[in-house]
């Protein structure tokens, strides 16, 4: 059988009110020459049945016991038969020219190992949001990757397999078992990856125009794991010090900013001011620069959380709303 030229792997555990979507969104593309891998994750709900009821021989579904994302994934690139890897989370959805638009980027440009765009975010109802993920595209360095995560969400990048095959090392407790991302982490196992890539393996990044993924925020549930995302991050941040130390020395409190910055901005599009104070009073002690370095963003930040304080969650999510929809 001849090997497609993309795999795509798709992750699949308790999604079945998005998955019929993102499948759909990954048949629909303009590039046809690829293989969608969908990874039974353990899940009890209908997923997994209406998975299978897609009647195209690109689909190859395997079954394994709960790993996490990161262990899914593994297993999905572990099988995948093409020279490029494409991620695709099973809330997501992918613009129908991705594919293709990634490709050619690869494809003109045998250096990069990893190609990204940008992201829309869109509500649990598949709305788009006023909000988008616009990151930098060309001259990305591992300082980049590290500090302001260009790449955004594990639905948007395509790897060059060769490049990815980089970072590959054996499951600690299951030798036979080959990783690329880390199982230990249960969030943040995407930037875990791409930091290793870019600081130990020397995989260069970069982006293309357009918001190709449709990143889903699905409401209440980033308010209820924030700091579980923060602790995931700071964990990332200590595998980063061992890996890349000289990285981690130079850059590591502009990083933590701006991850506190963000985390801040999620929070008060929650609607948890509380929270959102905290992470920017944070962030501003770590490192004031970022007022200089980025003021647009971190003004933007410090005065949503002033009127939210001043208007209370309610009132704010009201004033939110037109621009979250369902995700304030």
């Amino acid at each position: 059988m001849t090997s497609p030229r993309i795999s795509v792997v798709m992750p699949v555990y308790h999604v079945e009110a998005y998955i019929e979507e993102a499948i759909k969104s990954v048949l629909d593309q303009t590039f046809e020459d690829f293989e969608l891998i969908i990874v039974d994750d353990g899940g009890t709900d209908n997923s997994i049945p209406l998975a299978r009821a897609f009647e195209d021989p690109r689909i190859r579904i395997i079954s394994q016991p709960n790993r996490g994302l990161a262990g899914a994934r593994n297993t999905g690139i572990a099988r995948a038969r093409g020279a490029f890897i494409a991620l695709l989370d099973s809330d997501d959805r992918w613009h129908k020219d991705k594919l293709l638009l990634h490709y050619v980027h690869l494809q003109a440009n045998p250096e990069i190992g990893g190609s990204y765009s940008g992201s829309r975010m869109i509500d649990e109802h598949g709305q788009a949001l006023k909000v988008a993920m616009r990151p930098k595209l060309k001259g990305v360095t591992e300082a980049d990757i590290f500090c302001r995560n260009p790449v955004g969400n594990g639905s948007a990048p395509v790897f060059r397999r060769e490049a990815l095959d980089r970072a590959a090392f054996r499951h600690a407790s299951e030798p036979t078992r080959v990783c690329w991302f880390d199982e230990n982490f249960r969030q943040s196992e995407d930037i875990e990856l791409w930091v290793r890539l870019a600081s130990v393996h020397s995989v260069k990044f970069e982006g293309i125009e357009g918001l190709l993924t449709d990143y889903r925020i699905i409401g209440g549930a980033l308010s209820a794991n924030v700091v579980k995302q923060y602790i995931s991050w700071t964990q990332m941040l200590a595998v980063a010090s061992q890996n890349a130390p000289d990285l981690v020395e130079k850059h590591g409190a502009r990083a933590r900013a701006y991850q506190l910055r963000y985390l801040a901005r999620r929070s008060i599009q929650m609607g948890n001011a509380v929270l959102a104070k905290d992470f920017i009073t944070r962030a501003l002690k770590t490192r004031p620069g970022i007022l200089i370095e980025e003021p647009k963003k971190s003004i933007m930040t410090f005065c949503a959380i002033q009127l939210a304080w001043i208007v209370g969650p309610d009132w704010f999510q009201k004033i939110a709303r037109p621009f979250l929809k369902a995700a304030a």
